[in-house]
């Protein structure tokens, strides 16, 4: 079995200091957690974008620059720049981040019902996104909320837009996408071309077990503070700490750890 890949999300576009004081929201908070998530045993770290003075999500350019470029000097992590729209769906602002040619970026192929919003991702935009991707020689990882994101993808790299080999995430237990449960991820895992890579980030309190069952089927882990600040039922966890548990429990299971460099074989970059 191939070494196991772990993603680091660290921020996100939801929690704040006031949830977990341990989330990073200054481009020097996220630098220095990524150099403290490598060491722990990270590969990849997925970049999202704050306002220092109000915490919200942002969308500007300079942000994700100064980010973008501390990370790159500081660490060989791969970097993979979110264009997620929870700060705004316009497609200039989404794509203009990716003028930074990352190695990866994020792709949401579809749309899905937050909590209390609509993530909206048109095809139009999809396609838009893609195509940048393909110019700047960035790959995309495709962030899946439901089966029918898959397809859309499959499309797109029919259509020669996406280059196999594909790297899905597999985003479950938000409420309003996919439930985490095994059923659920076997379905993910085998309706996706062979060959492709994939990723699992279970949200919440799914976090830890949709990680081990990822790590049992040859697939990877995504964790983080973006996506569970807790590390146990009413214990703040920091983005470390939630690295570390994966690479014990990977330990514990008998899969070795990829570092940056073999992660970057494992994805063909």
């Amino acid at each position: 079995m191939e070494k196991l890949m772990i993603t680091i999300a660290p921020t996100g576009s939801i929690p704040t200091k006031k949830n977990n004081p341990h989330v990073p929201i200054s481009p020097d908070e996220i630098i220095q957690t990524g150099i403290l998530c490598e060491k722990a045993g990270a590969s990849i770290i997925h970049i999202h974008a704050r306002n220092p003075v109000d915490e919200t999500p942002s969308t500007d350019f300079q942000i994700f620059k100064e980010i973008y470029q501390g990370l790159k000097q500081e660490t060989n992590l791969i970097l993979q720049i979110s264009t997620g729209g929870r700060a705004g769906m316009e497609y200039e602002k989404r794509s203009e981040r990716l003028s930074l040619k990352p190695e990866m970026a994020s792709l949401t192929t579809g749309s899905v019902n937050f909590p209390s919003s609509v993530y909206a991702n048109s095809p139009d935009l999809i396609c838009a996104l893609a195509k940048d991707m393909k110019t700047y020689g960035i790959k995309p990882e495709i962030e899946v909320f439901d089966t029918s994101m898959i397809q859309n993808a499959l499309d797109l790299e029919g259509q020669d837009i996406m280059n196999q080999p594909l790297h899905f995430d597999f985003v479950m237990g938000l409420k309003g996408a996919i439930p985490a449960t095994i059923e659920n991820l076997v379905h993910l895992k085998n309706s996706i071309p062979i060959g492709s890579t994939w990723t699992v980030a279970g949200i919440g309190a799914n976090q830890l077990p949709m990680s081990a069952h990822a790590i049992n089927m040859g697939g990877h882990v995504r964790v983080g503070l973006e996506d569970c600040i807790y590390f146990s039922k009413g214990k703040l966890a920091s983005n470390e700490q939630l690295v570390k548990r994966i690479v014990q429990v990977s330990d514990i299971m008998g899969r070795q750890i990829a570092t940056p460099d073999e992660a970057r074989q494992i994805l063909g970059l």
